[in-house]
């Protein structure tokens, strides 16, 4: 977790390095920290706890009396989850390729940025937001535009990836919202399905257990990486931090929920400019 949000926090936040480079590095840190909790299993003195299950050298196990019921009302087979698998490959590289020959509709260009973006993030909404700017600003809005959007996501009931209306709807109206929204959603709807029938069996081993342990962990330092990268572009005087140390302390230790503590903030926020304090860069 350290590693991943040390590196994310790096390549978000360095001149040298390729502004889109997230959409590559972000799956090679996860498949490191799965690789890395795996190849741990077999030390002599793991690092981690893992459970006591099966390994490799077990044979097949038997289905429980809840995997055969899970599968029952999944309705799917193995097959039916490398046709899912393959049918999110083929819109990936087949939306990809359209853009990178050239091909001009900016609707297509809409949903190939996000379904790219949906295709690659893990651990969380505020994973993509670095992802996203890059792709975004400033040929779609501005980098205050992008932020405000982001704060107006973030108010409204529903799940963060919300966001991504704002953007296509910035760009090109209500189809644009819906392109985008759909783009988003569509690779971790598609995959969860091209996952299912393998679940049943696969949760079972030691192996695929510490791979999780690991992919978990390697997530979570990614969110940490992207709260950086938050605080670093949104925070940009005295009056941004105040907001941010109060807000943040009424969600940690006064338990308040997301809706009041946005209001809260924007009402802090609003006495601050009403009364033109804080506004020196901080």
């Amino acid at each position: 977790a350290m590693g991943t949000s040390a590196v994310s926090v790096l390549i978000n936040h360095d001149e040298n390095i390729p502004s889109n480079s997230s959409q590559f590095v972000y799956p090679v840190l996860l498949f490191g920290g799965g690789l890395l909790t795996f190849l741990d299993t077999y030390r002599s003195k793991p690092i981690g706890t893992y459970s006591k299950l099966p390994g490799l050298d077990d044979g097949p196990v038997e289905q429980t009396a809840f995997d055969r019921k899970l599968g029952y009302k999944i309705g799917m087979e193995i097959h039916h989850g490398i046709f899912m698998f393959l049918f999110w490959l083929v819109l990936l590289v087949g939306s990809i390729t359209l853009i990178g020959r050239g091909y001009d509709n900016k609707y297509l260009e809409i949903f190939e940025i996000f379904y790219r973006t949906g295709s690659l993030v893990f651990g969380g909404g505020v994973v993509i937001v670095p992802m996203l700017q890059n792709e975004v600003v400033p040929k779609w809005m501005t980098d205050d535009q992008f932020f405000q959007g982001l704060g107006l996501a973030q108010s409204m009931p529903g799940p963060f990836f919300n966001f991504a209306s704002f953007l296509g709807g910035t760009y090109a109206g209500l189809p644009g919202a819906i392109v985008a929204n759909l783009g988003l959603m569509g690779p971790g709807f598609i995959l969860i399905f091209a996952m299912l029938p393998f679940w049943s069996k696969a949760r079972h081993y030691a192996w695929f257990q510490a791979i999780i342990k690991g992919l978990n962990a390697s997530a979570i330092g990614l969110i940490g990486g992207g709260c950086v990268f938050l605080y670093a572009k949104s925070v940009r005087d005295a009056a941004d931090a105040i907001v941010f140390v109060l807000c943040g302390g009424l969600a940690s230790f006064y338990k308040f929920g997301a809706p009041q503590t946005i209001a809260m903030g924007a009402l802090i926020g609003a006495g601050f400019a009403a009364f033109n304090l804080g506004h020196l860069p901080y």
